[in-house]
């Protein structure tokens, strides 16, 4: 499963947005450090089902009338403050749970009402494009601590007749969720001496970047934009990452609703509507959070989630099934999984992602839009509906 942490400093509202994301119970309170220890839950990926070409939709409790929600798995850890990587405020704890993150989500407090340690100030008055950088920083600098510290087993190994450093440096690297193929290819982007033991501060900080870079890409989230100055929100447009702005309590508010029966809406849509008897009170509020999703298309959690998943990560949707005429499973249920590969993924590639077994006995693959036999080494697209003929199906 893909997997997104989330990060920032204290306050920004990353729980909120985790609790929104995942409708899991998490402490949400006004202090740092309310999120201690990880937490770990499942959201989802919008995109459109292949249902929708069909006179019926399909069987998934994943799909709402078209919609089909993907499951990714969302880390919320704790608030990250300067210094992290010297291991302040626990950093050093918390920058090891995103480790195993495909993707970073920054969750920045754009309304300028906390300042770098995360503490309530006057709206406005702190600068969130402070914040842009920072989660950066800290993890560059924290991988540079790594390998600082574990390159003297580098140089050891480099006085062995057969030592190569793209496979040393993949096995200190591995660690942080780095593959040989990525390591190799930071290797090639960089000028460096052969022998490790040449290497200076600034080559391996260098390699500890350009690592970082390809193994977590980050998107910026926007957090409070329903509260913040205009202008903060234009500025961290500005900056060279890309921006969602985003309110998660809108969100929160409206995936509440919509489990209560107040409301009709779906993660992700642009607009809502109102089913139930809502206060005055409660009424003002939905309309606050419309005029937001008026302004920017949504609440924009949903939007950062699918643009971590199908933008930073490039992923596409795929639907393995057993039968092509009618695209069901063995217990004739319509397109009941989804599958999420990098973009370039071969039939194959979503063979062995089904089960090892399929894999290893995989004959070939049939379309199941066209019903013809497709090649090997076609490249799977969003949306494909694929079936596997496998000597283990």
């Amino acid at each position: 499963m893909i997997s997104l942490a989330l990060a920032g400093k204290p306050n920004a509202g990353k729980s909120t947005f985790y609790r929104a994301a995942t409708m899991a119970d998490v402490d949400v309170a006004n202090y740092p450090f309310t999120t201690i220890g990880a937490n770990r839950g499942v959201t989802h990926a919008r995109t459109e089902c292949p249902c929708l070409d069909r006179d019926r939709r399909c069987d998934s409790e994943n799909c709402h009338d078209g919609k089909r929600y993907v499951p990714v798995e969302l880390l919320d850890v704790a608030g990250l403050v300067p210094g992290a990587h010297e291991g302040k405020g626990l950093g050093n704890q918390f920058l090891d749970e995103l480790t195993n993150a495909d993707a970073i989500v920054n969750v920045v407090d754009a309304s300028g009402g906390t300042n770098e340690e995360g503490e309530p100030v006057e709206v406005g008055t702190y600068d969130p494009v402070e914040e842009v950088d920072f989660i950066e920083e800290e993890m560059n600098q924290w991988l540079a601590g790594i390998v600082a510290r574990n390159w003297e087993s580098v140089e050891r190994k480099s006085r062995s007749p057969d030592f190569d450093i793209d496979d040393a440096l993949a096995e200190l690297l591995t660690g942080f969720g780095a593959s040989e193929a990525e390591v190799a290819a930071s290797l090639r982007a960089l000028s460096y001496p052969d022998d490790p033991m040449q290497w200076d501060d600034e080559q391996r900080a260098a390699l500890a970047r350009d690592v970082r870079e390809r193994t977590k890409p980050i998107i910026l989230v926007a957090n409070k934009v329903d509260v913040a100055p205009e202008e903060n929100v234009e500025r961290l447009h500005k900056t060279d990452k890309p921006v969602i702005p985003a309110t998660a309590d809108g969100e929160l508010a409206l995936r509440q609703g919509a489990e209560s029966g107040l409301l009709q809406y779906d993660p992700g849509d642009p607009d809502f509507e109102v089913l139930g008897d809502v206060s005055d009170a409660q009424r003002t509020g939905l309309e606050k959070i419309r005029d937001v999703m008026a302004e920017y298309g949504g609440t924009g959690v949903q939007q950062a989630i699918d643009y971590a998943v199908y933008d930073l990560l490039d992923q596409v949707t795929v639907y393995p099934v057993q039968n092509e005429s009618k695209w069901t499973d063995g217990q004739g249920r319509m397109l009941p999984d989804a599958f999420l590969l990098p973009q370039g993924s071969t039939p194959r590639d979503l063979a062995f992602h089904i089960h090892s077994d399929i894999g290893e006995g995989y004959l070939h693959a049939v379309d199941a839009r066209s019903n013809r036999r497709i090649s090997d080494q076609y490249e799977l697209e969003e949306g494909d509906v694929i079936k596997i003929v496998s000597t283990a199906n």
